[in-house]
């Protein structure tokens, strides 16, 4: 056993082309860590509708040039089976570790299999790299990014080219492509030959941020803004000045790309702690309203003064004010959400006549609704420009919810008087997450196992009246491993995390509220709801 593994390790180490992963495995097969070597050596890192994502560091099971290689091999062999071979891909980048190696192989890679590459010039935001695919008619786009996940992690991202994410059978087709690579001496990669592009694609992408407003809108709102250490600062400001927006007050300490993320335990505005500094610098400066960005920029948190103190909104809170807002526009087209988050926005949608639609978790599926105006998720995801960038856009819906804060504040109100509106026309829509990360991945298929197994009948003192195993798919959904209880007045969602080592479950409860007066008690039977909800699920699924 241990010959065998210490030969996969001296052939990996025979191939590697990085001088730092080369130096790290030749220390680990010199001190004979076993442990180690198994850990790195005891598969592949899987390549699926989220592309690839994991630790830094030498081996199959680690994000590194071999694995990167590797994966824009088996992208290129794909497209050329498409008869995309003379096709363009786009490459952009992160500010993390190895982001820019991964982005010069991946153009490497694609010019020595005879496909065209343009690489963007600098570390910027995944939006600008899903808009340069349409923009610039490519066959595929590659964003290197870990998007939120930790400092030690990197990521590849794959877009075809209608600039949405791969899905199913995409994924499994470049997948096998992947596979079928022998050898990384096989993989030609010259030294030049691909197009670094200039700045026109990032000031087209600028051009159409104006587009998400309305012409005549007010434009006063004052912010605080963070980059959460990522590459967001200066397309938002450029975006912001665009506008004729107050310039953003920055979170200094957090404003720097900073591959290191020094000031957060987790660069992600919904982890506890992140939004500290944001929250210091608003009560110095007293804004409107706090913007956050995650670190490649897709995601926008929003955070309002409520009771003399600051506090994040949930994505499912921004998700139904900007929906709102988009409807008091006159916004025509298509609303959609995943199946996660918040029921609300069906309803908007309905009181206004649009067409609303369901899909799966994550952009991958929203942005492939056809005749989209707008979709969100709860996970701080918001798509407000489905035309220029058919995924996620932090930068946008920040220009978006900073114009709704504007209207809002000419009218002498704020963003929480507007949620307060909705509850009362719609009912108290209240979401809550159950979240566990987990060292040993067992304990999600346990607990999954252990809920079809058993599968509760009420929770919260709440019968399930309708008990669903989404692996069958539904009818309007196709098949992925989670769960959804329907309650009488709430609904529940189980799934393990697409990206990271989690199990999900997402909660929500509606509680019908008569008027204005009766919201305090419509939000504290909505809290002993949810927390019930959670006691009982966490029971259930043995957490």
């Amino acid at each position: 056993m241990h010959d065998d593994l210490i030969a996969k390790a001296k052939a990996w180490l025979a191939e590697d082309p990085d001088a730092e992963t080369r130096e790290e495995l030749a220390a680990l097969l010199d001190a004979g860590d076993v442990t180690e070597l198994a850990a790195r050596f005891a598969g592949s890192l899987q390549f699926g509708t989220a592309g690839l994502r994991g630790e830094l560091g030498a081996g199959p099971m680690r994000m590194n040039r071999s694995v990167v290689i590797r994966a824009a091999a088996g992208l290129a062999a794909y497209l050329k089976a498409k008869g995309q071979g003379d096709g363009l891909v786009v490459v952009g980048y992160d500010a993390r570790h190895k982001s820019a190696d991964f982005a010069r192989d991946t153009a490497a890679v694609m010019t020595g299999a005879g496909l065209r590459a343009a690489v963007l010039p600098r570390p910027l935001p995944t939006p600008v790299l899903a808009f340069a695919i349409r923009h610039l008619g490519a066959v595929a786009g590659v964003e290197v990014t870990a998007s939120h996940n930790p400092p030690r992690d990197n990521g590849y991202k794959v877009y075809l080219g209608d600039g949405s994410q791969i899905v199913p059978p995409a994924d499994a087709e470049i997948a096998a492509e992947i596979d079928a690579i022998a050898s990384l001496h096989d993989v030609p990669r010259p030294d030049a030959g691909w197009e670094t592009l200039d700045d026109s694609v990032l000031d087209a992408y600028l051009a159409r941020t104006d587009a998400v407003l309305a012409a005549d809108s007010p434009r006063t709102a004052r912010t605080v803004y963070t980059a959460m250490h990522g590459v967001g600062r200066d397309v938002l400001v450029a975006a912001f000045a665009r506008a004729g927006f107050p310039a953003p007050v920055l979170v200094a300490e957090q404003a720097e790309p900073d591959p290191d993320f020094p000031t957060v335990a987790f660069p992600n505005p919904e982890e506890p702690g992140a939004m500290d500094l944001s929250f210091a610098q608003a009560r110095a400066t007293d804004p409107d309203l706090v913007i956050a960005n995650d670190p490649d920029a897709d995601r926008c948190a929003a955070a309002v003064k409520q009771d003399g103190d600051w506090r994040m909104l949930r994505g499912d809170e921004v998700g139904a004010l900007l929906a709102a807002h988009l409807v008091r526009r006159g916004a025509h087209g298509v609303f959609a959400e995943s199946i996660v988050s918040s029921s609300l926005l069906g309803r908007i949608a309905e009181k206004a006549g649009l067409p609303y639609e369901e899909t799966l978790t994550g952009f991958k599926w929203i942005a492939r609704v056809d005749g989209l105006r707008y979709g969100y998720e709860e996970a701080l995801g918001y798509c407000v420009d489905p035309e220029g960038v058919r995924d996620k856009d932090g930068i946008t819906a920040a220009l978006l919810i900073t114009e709704l804060a504007s209207v809002l504040k000419e009218e002498g109100r704020t963003l929480l008087d507007l949620l307060d509106d909705l509850a009362v026309e719609h009912g108290l829509h209240a979401t809550g997450q159950l979240s566990v990360r987990v060292e040993d991945l067992s304990v999600i298929s346990d607990a999954m196992r252990r809920l079809r197994e058993q599968p509760p009948t009420e929770l919260a003192g709440l019968a399930i009246t309708r008990a669903e195993d989404l692996t069958r798919g539904t009818d309007t959904l196709p098949p992925t491993d989670g769960l959804r209880y329907t309650l009488d007045g709430a609904r529940v969602v189980v799934r393990p995390s697409g990206t990271e080592p989690k199990l999900k479950c997402y909660l929500e409860v509606v509680v019908p509220v008569a008027g204005h007066d009766a919201l305090p008690a419509a939000r504290a039977r909505a809290s002993e709801l949810l927390a019930a909800i959670e006691r009982d699920l966490s029971a259930a699924a043995g957490i």
